[in-house]
């Protein structure tokens, strides 16, 4: 059976068009081994709404929480959009490897720390995460004490605490080439 979807793509010259997704699935999926049931089966068991997401194109986004250096994140609307629950934020800490979840006045942050070769791979390490920060639009509190100690905060302060894109970017920042710039721990 054929299923068609209809959507208004403002993009095209026609009003409505039609897209076979049933053939399209069936090709990725029996390609790689799936059927169409263990799809749905996958879907159901790994995807879940996003309450922090809206409706874009008619569809709501998905949140898989499984990679969220693969995600971006999403404009901060201060109106529609509520800080995660210290619940949901100790559920997805263990995505974001060497982070930690702080509680500082009641606002929940992700924070972590680096120890770095010198002065200079101090500053070279905020240029990364300045420019990750910049293309995903969220932007962390940085700091450098000493000459050589590293701390990053990261937490959405339009809500006054954690949101979805807090973990995007600690994944992005995770997935930086840091190996050059951190001092190296002693052997014992």
């Amino acid at each position: 059976m054929l299923r068609m979807i209809h959507l208004s793509l403002p993009s095209l010259s026609r009003p409505q068009a039609q897209v076979r997704l049933a053939s399209l699935f069936q090709r990725l999926w029996t390609d790689h081994g799936c059927s169409i049931t263990q799809v749905n089966q996958i879907f159901q068991n790994h995807v879940a709404l996003s309450s922090s997401r809206k409706m874009q194109c008619g569809f709501r986004t998905f949140s898989t929480s499984e990679d969220f250096s693969a995600k971006k994140c999403v404009p901060c609307n201060a109106k529609d959009l509520r800080p995660m629950t210290e619940e949901t934020a100790n559920e997805l800490i263990s995505k974001v490897p060497e982070w930690n979840l702080v509680n500082e006045n009641g606002a929940l942050k992700l924070n972590r720390s680096w120890k770095m070769k010198s002065f200079l791979k101090g500053l070279e390490l905020f240029r990364l995460v300045a420019e990750v920060a910049e293309s995903e639009g969220h932007h962390p509190d940085l700091h450098l004490v000493g000459w050589n100690n590293v701390t990053i905060e990261i937490w959405t302060h339009a809500v006054g605490g954690l949101t979805e894109n807090d973990f995007v970017l600690a994944a992005k920042i995770n997935g930086l080439p840091l190996q050059d710039l951190l001092r190296r721990k002693a052997k014992k």
